[in-house]
């Protein structure tokens, strides 16, 4: 044996050549709540988009010469700028030693040595608190009592999260538990975001459909609460109401009355409202005006105030700035048993804590420039820029669309978003359905083969039995947009000629 050279553990691998190892994780051992997650807003109309944009980078010949993405709500990405002040403050956390430089305003550099002095060893590398660092929670209940006039906020009651949707997970997994008929049911708007259906489906819990009304400006009409509540308890027990204010995919704003009502409902059966509140800057019908559920709820009295379990979740994501990179966010939730409130810091304490940058953007959009600082009037002159211009953009979406035959859309009076439905001749259904896939992402995908214009299909939102639609963000710049609807109107037309009936082609 003396002198023999030792195998490597490759050479000993290829010497059994035969006995390959078998992985361990395979489609048939994967999590089957995995497998059955859907997103369809990174879904495989997205996938294609890479594809056809890494072809058109390698020279390859399509019929444009760009594709353009209006699937996802990513404001910097569709060229929307930063706000300034925000990437001022968080340069300066990042970078102090330009704490120093002259470039920089002052409010700017308070705001920065304010946010240092709360991490670890002045560095926003350190781990803070897993509910976020103290005083930027405080600084977030000083704006909630401000955006609600005066309604107390109690710091305690802030967590700090790494967007509003790991707040969302988050409370969704506390709330889940119960076997068979006593499984925990969520409800949840159709259309909804699919992050709601995502996290139900990962979590074996219920799915709970309620339908917005689409005839009525997508609004959320209490009857059909109590009728999808009756129908789900047949099979569970729904403990969980989510409402998205203003709305994702749809865009509309609730009003007052209905919130109280939405309210008074989840008080009556005992349900936890989660309440997605992350486009609460983005309202632009001269109409609407967004009202918070907390606020309502405080107004409804103490009965009500003191005893409804509520979450509500904001973002750095959305709103004027568009950070979605940074990750930050906040959840506030009231009225939790105190028990099950150490079992939430304890979950939240698993992920050690949220991206800290994240927390420095969220603290700026909490605590923005005062009228005495320096950076006051040009912060304003950018937020008042961008929410702008995104007003315009919603009236001129509606007005193309609406023009289109047989292309529906509603109002779109917030968020970011349209949804309009789109009239698919039968013959487009059918084809649809001999290849296994749902008529508005064979629309889609045409869509995006034939113009390079990536949009969602409605279906992976959820919609009415036999209505489609799609879902497109606003968010291009005005005269990218304008030639994204052209695009969209003379597709739709040749479309509905392609798998028109003889009949109505002679019309």
């Amino acid at each position: 044996i003396f002198g023999k050279k030792k195998r490597t553990t490759a050479e000993a691998t290829v010497a059994a050549a035969g006995k390959m190892r078998e992985k361990t994780l395979t489609m048939e051992t994967l999590n089957p709540h995995v497998k059955a997650v859907e997103y369809a807003v990174r879904g495989p109309i997205v996938t294609k988009a890479g594809e056809i944009e890494r072809d058109l980078q390698e020279g390859g010949k399509q019929p444009f010469t760009e594709v353009i993405k209006a699937n996802i709500g990513d404001a910097h990405a569709m060229g929307q700028q930063p706000i300034t002040f925000l990437r001022q403050v968080v340069a300066l956390c990042t970078f102090p030693e330009l704490l120093d430089s002259p470039t920089f305003p002052e409010d700017a550099k308070k705001r920065a040595r304010r946010i240092l002095q709360g991490c670890g060893g002045t560095s926003l590398g350190s781990y803070t608190a897993s509910q976020g660092v103290d005083f930027i929670r405080q600084d977030v209940a000083s704006y909630i009592e401000q955006r609600d006039h005066g309604v107390p906020a109690d710091w305690e009651n802030v967590y700090l999260t790494t967007g509003a949707s790991d707040g969302i997970v988050s409370i969704l997994r506390m709330l889940v538990s119960g076997q068979g008929s006593s499984r925990t049911g969520v409800m949840i708007p159709i259309p909804q975001y699919p992050l709601y259906s995502a996290a139900i489906t990962e979590m074996e819990a219920v799915q709970v459909n309620y339908y917005l009304d689409e005839d009525n400006c997508w609004a959320l009409d209490i009857n059909e609460l109590h009728r999808a509540y009756q129908a789900a308890k047949q099979h569970c027990q729904p403990r969980v109401l989510c409402i998205i204010n203003p709305g994702n995919p749809t865009g509309q704003v609730q009003s007052r009355k209905c919130i109280e009502e939405v309210l008074h409902f989840a008080y009556e059966e005992n349900l936890f409202v989660m309440s997605d509140e992350v486009y609460q800057d983005n309202v632009y019908s001269p109409d609407c005006e967004f009202h918070s559920f907390k606020k309502v709820l405080y107004e409804m009295g103490p009965e009500y105030f003191n005893s409804v379990e509520l979450a509500s979740f904001h973002s750095t994501s959305k709103g004027y700035t568009g950070e979605c990179g940074f990750r930050g966010g906040y959840m506030e939730v009231l009225n939790l048993d105190p028990d099950v409130r150490a079992q939430l810091i304890k979950l939240r304490s698993v992920q050690l804590c949220p991206p800290v940058s994240g927390q420095a953007a969220m603290d700026v959009i909490v605590n923005s420039p005062h009228p005495e600082e320096p950076s006051y009037a040009r912060f304003h002159e950018e937020k008042n820029a961008v929410l702008g211009a995104l007003a315009e953009k919603a009236k001129m979406t509606e007005q193309i669309l609406n023009g289109v035959p047989g292309i529906r859309c509603n109002p779109v009076q917030g968020a970011m978003y349209a949804f309009p439905q789109i009239l698919l001749p039968p013959k487009a259904v059918e084809e649809a359905k001999a290849l296994g896939m749902h008529p508005d992402m064979l629309y889609c995908l045409r869509l995006l083969e034939e113009t390079g214009i990536c949009l969602v299909p409605g279906s992976g939102f959820g919609q009415r039995e036999g209505t489609f639609h799609f879902r497109m963000t606003i968010l291009p710049p005005k005269e990218k947009l304008k030639v994204l609807l052209d695009k969209v109107r003379d597709f739709h037309i040749k479309f509905l000629k392609e798998y028109a009936t003889l009949e109505e082609q002679l019309r």
